[in-house]
């Protein structure tokens, strides 16, 4: 009898509890798209009916991780090609790893990996030339399952070591009690001290005192210093990637420097917690403090540990926008222009609506913004495919949807046009390229190209350019700053737009 109830309360359970496959993660690269098998992904292959019950599983696996997914800016359909039920799974402008949601365990038994279409081996670089500007940041979710080997070391030091620098900068001085033997009384003098063990050796000056003082915390100075301790002898093993690690072990340096006048302390679980009951505590000392944890247990170092990895993520877009701000301000400097940014709100052009409530858009703020006294470049980075697409297809073979976004990326720089002064506007869109795709367009004379819409009194000249996702930034500024300079002489003759 108790058999047949078990029998019957399991009918009535929609997803079988399933052992997670061996193979939990999901990876691809980004601006790409990929499918799996639902059935093999959830291990369903010696089920009477896989089918029905992968479409049932694949459902409630899009619906539970949504919100994740679009953390890392991912999108994932059903799709059912008559054989076999499939995860098809399309990855946007953002990289990273996160953990996902069983939908058999409600549990973050799973993986999404978004590695960057152009390599770690580039990247690195690139930021290092930025100043650290952009990096990959932690998130706050639940631990992945494991570490993800397939990520750099030093992806997980750069955000550990730009905490640590957070954390010193912001750490306040408080007053603790000293205790020290003056030549001169100060706060509370312990007389029977100064009784039984100066007065007998004759030294009268040596005064026993205990008082408060302002200094600095050095049980978490010390705990900061063992953090990048073990940073810099993780990033040691990494010199092979490239000169920017020693940059990286060099801004490590620098932290460990403003602590090595204090003896390491490797802080127990109750000091962190005790730590966090601070009051008035800010972003910086709370992320500092989890830095540290990250160190001490050794998470997801990205391949030194086998214990579980640290969800994190990072914007390809603000990336690129900050790469090509990189690359725009050598021109500035060779050319001699007036340089803005939009990351610094230095560009932004509020628009009034009357009334103020209907508005869509409230300001229009462009990426980069050179002037000079009569010529003005405006250009603006855009992450897509876009370039990669229009070299490899003429544009009517080009996909619809990719078209209607390159529109919509012309009808915006040709809108900040209007906010220029001069009688002279370059508006640019640049997109990114590979390092060897940039060499072949240098050599055919085709890294950029113009187009020219004469409007009044005033030129307007529209350039589409490729920046190469390298580090040699001086020869990648070094050809656009001489089309800028023969734009600004009038040397660049006239062009006519031949695409639709």
């Amino acid at each position: 009898m108790k058999i047949q109830n078990t029998r019957r309360r399991s009918n009535t359970v929609p997803l079988l509890a399933l052992q997670p496959v061996e193979e939990v993660c999901l990876e691809l690269k980004d601006h790409s798209i990929t499918e799996r098998s639902a059935i093999h992904f959830f291990r369903l292959r010696g089920l009477r009916d896989p089918h029905a019950q992968a479409a049932r599983m694949t459902e409630q696996f899009i619906k539970q991780n949504r919100a994740l997914m679009s953390l890392l800016d991912v999108r994932v359909e059903r799709d059912y090609d008559g054989n076999d039920v499939r995860l098809v799974i399309q990855a946007g402008a953002a990289v990273g790893a996160i953990p996902l949601i069983s939908p058999t365990t409600a549990r973050p038994d799973f993986g999404l990996v978004v590695q960057p279409r152009f390599p770690w081996a580039g990247i690195g670089p690139m930021l290092a030339e930025m100043g650290w500007r952009v990096g990959p940041t932690p998130l706050h979710l639940p631990l992945l399952r494991r570490s993800e080997r397939r990520v750099p070391i030093w992806v997980l030091s750069f955000m550990i070591l730009v905490r640590l620098k957070a954390l010193l900068d912001s750490l306040d001085r408080r007053f603790e009690l000293t205790t020290e033997i003056r030549s001169a009384p100060r706060g509370r003098v312990h007389w029977a001290e100064y009784a039984m063990r100066s007065l007998p050796r004759a030294s009268f000056l040596s005064l026993p005192c205990a008082f408060p003082d302002l200094r600095d915390d050095r049980l978490l100075k010390g705990a900061i210093r063992h953090a990048v301790e073990r940073q810099l002898r993780a990033l040691e093993t990494q010199k092979e990637h490239g000169a920017f690690i020693h940059r990286l072990i060099e801004f490590g340096q620098q932290l460990l420097r403003r602590v090595q006048t204090v003896p390491v302390y490797v802080p127990s679980a109750t000091t962190l917690g005790n730590w966090l009951q601070r009051p008035l505590r800010a972003e910086q000392f709370i992320n500092g403090l989890q830095a540290i944890e990250w160190t001490i247990e050794e998470r997801g170092l990205a391949g030194v540990s086998d214990l579980e990895g640290i969800p994190w993520t990072l914007s390809m877009e603000k990336f690129f926008e900050a790469w090509v701000e990189t690359v725009l301000r050598v021109i500035a400097q060779r050319a001699g222009g007036q340089m803005k940014v939009g990351r610094k709100r230095e560009t932004t052009h509020p628009i009034n609506w009357e009334p103020s409530y209907l508005g869509s858009q409230k300001s229009l703020v462009p990426d980069i913004w050179l002037e000079w006294d009569s010529t003005t470049l405006i250009v603006d980075a855009k992450y897509k495919r876009h370039w990669e697409e229009l070299q490899q297809h003429r544009w009517r073979s080009v996909e619809e949807e990719l078209r209607d976004q390159h529109r919509n990326d012309l009808l915006q720089v040709l809108a900040y046009a209007n906010l220029a002064r001069t009688s002279r506007v370059i508006v640019c869109l640049a997109y990114p390229c590979s390092a060897e795709n940039w060499n072949s367009l240098r050599e055919r004379g085709r890294l950029t190209h113009r187009a020219e819409l004469a409007v009044g009194s005033r030129a307007v000249h529209i350039w589409l350019t490729a920046i190469p996702m390298a580090t040699a930034v001086e020869r990648i500024a070094l050809p656009l700053a001489d089309d800028v300079r023969k734009t600004i002489a009038g040397t660049n003759g006239h062009y006519g737009i031949d695409q639709g």
